[in-house]
């Protein structure tokens, strides 16, 4: 059970994160889409809905996100959907369904760094930055490693990449969190990133088997991606199932992305 006792919608962002910092037990709310998950007393819960975090720009060299943007408005944005082949609108669409998606948030998706996210996958596939108030901008995968602390995630940056990414999973039916999940990049020089997630710990890159694909070995790619990632298991799937449908996903993404550098 959940139980707020305060609930604050601020106007500015240093006052959110003053609120934030005041007592352990005060909160950043996303779209609460999988608050009900856990148990908790939240003393202040706090509102990003006045900071104006809710856009995507496109910039010379970069695509900036707001936290505050949902996931429906991912999938549907044509800036994002023409962005390496759709791959983050690709990801979203998977996820529960379209009243969901409009209650969703990237920023929660991304600071909660849920196991079963369908985004991390290819935010990390694409060199995504994170923007924090108190702790600056820093690599997606840096983040994900970091041990939590508190801070307000201000928005993702998805720099310009010239090359094609897909995305691609495995669950037992629509709508349902995946058993695994995974994206592909594939640039125009022939470099690979590999990212594998709900494994079921969150997302993380498989640098080791991206250096096989470059190589043209994909037979060794997935030998080596079951060794270089952890997996674990749950009521979804055991650890021996997750390793071998991993290296499925892999080929069916490699045959995904083809020969794009011929192209």
């Amino acid at each position: 059970m959940i139980t707020i006792k305060e609930y604050v919608a601020p106007n500015s962002i240093e006052e959110a994160y003053e609120i934030l910092m005041a007592r352990r037990n005060n909160l950043v709310l996303g779209g609460c889409g999988f608050i009900k998950m856990g148990s908790k007393n939240i003393n202040t819960a706090v509102d990003l809905c006045n900071l104006s975090l809710d856009y995507i720009d496109e910039k010379e060299d970069a695509i900036l996100i707001g936290a505050d943007t949902s996931l429906r408005k991912l999938e549907m944005n044509n800036i994002i959907k023409n962005y390496c082949g759709g791959v983050i609108s690709q990801g979203v669409s998977n996820i529960v369904g379209v009243q969901f998606r409009n209650m969703a948030r990237v920023g929660a998706s991304v600071f909660s760094r849920y196991g079963f996210s369908d985004l991390l996958p290819s935010l990390l596939v694409l060199d995504a930055k994170v923007r924090l108030f108190d702790g600056g901008v820093m690599d997606l995968k840096e983040f994900l490693e970091k041990e939590y602390k508190k801070d307000i995630l201000m928005e993702v940056i998805l720099p310009k990449k010239e090359g094609i990414a897909v995305f691609d999973c495995l669950r037992k039916s629509s709508g349902d969190f995946p058993i695994i999940n995974g994206a592909m990049f594939k640039g125009k020089d022939g470099e690979y990133r590999v990212s594998i997630g709900a494994r079921p710990q969150r997302a993380k890159l498989a640098e080791r088997a991206a250096k096989d694909l470059e190589c043209g070995d994909i037979t060794k790619a997935q030998g080596t991606i079951v060794e270089e990632l952890n997996f674990g298991s749950n009521i979804r799937a055991n650890r021996e199932y997750r390793q071998d449908m991993c290296i499925a996903l892999l080929k069916r993404m490699h045959d995904k992305v083809g020969d794009y550098h011929d192209r």
